[in-house]
């Protein structure tokens, strides 16, 4: 039985994960951490509040005994200066894996960023850049494991919606053929990111950089 710590659950993916660790018997306890409340009630549910995830030190007491962080806080890149952008990206990530590293170095901690990141920080992508650096970082903390998801196309489910307004209202429209698309291996869903997510517990894998294809397999795990 895990105690796991996520944020990012006002959004697409984070609101996924959410639901699958409230449903999944090998989740006892689910410790959100939040700008905004998310409204949700659930035995299993705790919910902290912070402005500045900078500062997550200010609250590591509340940060002891959980086994896992699922980090699925992002924000689009459109508009940002490549300096505002590492600020909201790189820097809250940093600092949430270096107070949990010195917290928990057993914990299992595991990324979102996306298909395209680029590992080598040197390509001409921004957003990539940023994110591959944000990855490296994890990946090379010494937690007891570690993993980068990197989602592609993904599938809402279980009535979530994106918080990206064009996203949602492409969705409107692939809404008919959803069911076909599912059977394809590259493309994911909410419900699968979640539970490879709790998989990562249980199945460590050699493979730290999962794409869809990746993380659908892990999903299915027993």
């Amino acid at each position: 039985m895990e105690k796991v710590i996520i944020t990012g659950s006002t959004g697409m993916i984070g609101k996924g994960v959410l639901l699958e660790c409230l449903d999944s018997p090998k989740i006892t306890q689910v410790l959100l951490i939040n700008r905004s409340p998310l409204g949700m009630r659930h035995p299993k549910l705790k919910e902290v509040l912070l402005t500045d995830f900078t500062q997550i030190a200010s609250i590591s007491e509340e940060l002891e005994g959980y086994d896992a962080c699922f980090y699925c806080m992002g924000v689009s890149a459109v508009g940002m200066s490549e300096r505002k952008y590492a600020a909201i990206t790189y820097d809250t990530v940093e600092a949430f894996a270096n107070v949990l590293y010195h917290i928990n170095a057993e914990m299992v901690f595991n990324y979102v960023s996306g298909t395209g990141t680029d590992s080598s920080e040197k390509g001409r992508s921004m957003w990539a850049r940023v994110k591959g650096k944000a990855e490296n970082m994890v990946l090379n903390k010494g937690f007891k494991d570690s993993y980068a998801f990197r989602p592609g196309m993904i599938i809402p489910e279980k009535g979530i919606k994106s918080r990206t307004g064009w996203y949602n209202a492409a969705y409107v429209l692939m809404t008919p053929f959803f069911s076909m698309l599912k059977k394809s291996k590259n493309i994911t869903t909410t419900t699968e990111i979640g539970l490879a997510m709790i998989n990562t517990l249980s199945h460590p894998l050699d493979l730290k950089h999962l794409e869809n294809r990746d993380i659908n397999q892990l999903a299915e795990k027993a």
